[in-house]
């Protein structure tokens, strides 16, 4: 996942590879830092080595990556690097920073649904990015441990807060919380929002065409205030990989986060499963899902354009997707062509959320302006998740944040 993106010091750091097509290789920058899909992506690209055309991995700590990337597109950026779909996309693009792919997808044929090329797609009509994997936000628990205490999947928001009273009496933590690396809070709102507001209210918030300060953003607070207690302290001093632990081990009954939690789940992914956040609404019901897509861009003016282009075309492939989920299988093709015959019943339960949702979001930072995710967003929900009953002042804080960064 994302942290915001900032203008931040010291980017040589994140700098590009010098190397170029004058000896055949590709340069790519890979955000996938944690080791299960860092070794995932390393295993995908053993296939495109030949000897005329090699690939360089620039690996960068993820949520450094995020934060860099602004200057680091300015600077010396690889030849192919890692970003995603939707406004963080189309942020870069109109800015002029990543090439051109627009030809490449005339090529693509029928690999990706309209939905995937839309989302690949900046305002100019043009392509950006070749998506590579996608995966759904749930709420994800173990099948043994609510078997064993007699759990059933909630359906509304009443169903859900008596389920986690009841696993608090039972002596568990009933909702795992992490919010160290900054963003996992910003899912949490966005399930609370669009599930309260429904899907076009969220994406105007995120664009903002809405009032931070309104009743509508009121309401998702005050339903958070009523979740926070169910939820695991000192959330500010964790990461999401020790909330997921405490999934895994037994402690807490449930968690919400991407299916890229299943890579805390080694030789229990039979065990885990998850269900979409319950109905606030019910005139939205269930009928929007987070399913971030991550993909790939090439640089604005590539040191090896026509390897580049190759590489993309390569990870195109559902066959270089497939080999990607063999060693993490928390995630989806996004390819059509992909064979889903050897999924995972996670992963086909997350294909079949994906397609049967009536509207997809991306997620918040990656929705948004980045300047107002990585600021605003982030210490607004970090300062609500500390005391949340000054919520008047964490949407004034918002709202002026918002008005300067939206409407200058």
């Amino acid at each position: 996942m994302t942290a915001g993106i900032a203008a931040v010091p010291g980017l040589a750091a994140c700098g590009g590879s010098d190397s170029g097509s004058s000896n055949g290789t590709v340069t790519f920058g890979n955000n996938l830092s944690d080791q299960v899909p860092k070794d995932a992506i390393t295993a995908a690209l053993k296939g495109f080595d030949s000897d005329a055309l090699k690939v360089s991995i620039n690996t960068k700590q993820h949520e450094q990556y995020q934060e860099q990337i602004n200057n680091y597109l300015q600077g010396k950026p690889d030849d192919v690097l890692a970003w995603f779909a939707g406004y963080r996309m189309r942020f870069f693009a109109e800015k002029g920073l990543t090439g051109d792919l627009t030809e490449l997808w005339s090529g693509l044929g029928d690999n990706y649904a309209p939905a995937l090329k839309e989302a690949a797609t900046a305002k100019d009509g043009k392509q950006y990015l070749v998506p590579f994997t996608q995966y759904p936000w749930g709420v994800f628990y173990l099948k043994s441990v609510w078997t064993q205490r007699g759990y059933a999947v909630p359906k509304t928001l009443d169903e859900f807060v008596a389920l986690a009273t009841k696993m608090k009496a039972d002596g568990l933590t009933p909702i795992a919380f992490a919010q160290k690396q900054g963003w996992p809070g910003m899912g949490t709102f966005d399930q609370l929002n669009f599930r309260t507001n429904g899907y076009q209210f969220h994406v105007d918030l995120m664009a903002g065409k809405e009032d931070w300060q309104g009743k509508k953003v009121r309401d998702v607070f005050d339903t958070w205030k009523r979740l926070l207690p169910l939820h695991q302290e000192n959330a500010l001093g964790r990461e999401w990989q020790e909330a997921a632990q405490s999934v895994q081990q037994g402690k807490s009954g449930m968690y919400l986060l991407g299916t890229f939690v299943g890579q805390q789940f080694k030789g229990q992914e039979d065990d885990l499963d998850f269900f979409p956040f319950p109905e606030i609404n019910p005139e939205f019901g269930q009928d929007t899902v987070e399913a971030p897509i991550d993909g790939y861009m090439m640089a604005k003016n590539p040191k090896n354009a026509e390897g580049a282009k190759k590489l993309l075309q390569y990870l195109a492939k559902p066959e270089t997707q497939l080999e990607y989920l063999k060693s993490d299988p928390s995630s989806i093709a996004t390819s059509t062509k992909a064979d889903t015959s050897g999924y995972t019943a996670l992963q086909k339960k997350a294909a079949d959320v994906i397609k049967n949702a009536k509207h997809i979001t991306q997620f918040l930072d990656r929705d948004t302006d980045p300047r107002f995710a990585s600021d605003a967003a982030t210490n607004g929900l970090n300062a609500f998740i500390q005391n949340p009953d000054d919520i008047d002042t964490v949407l004034k804080g918002m709202a002026d944040q918002a008005k300067t960064i939206f409407t200058g």
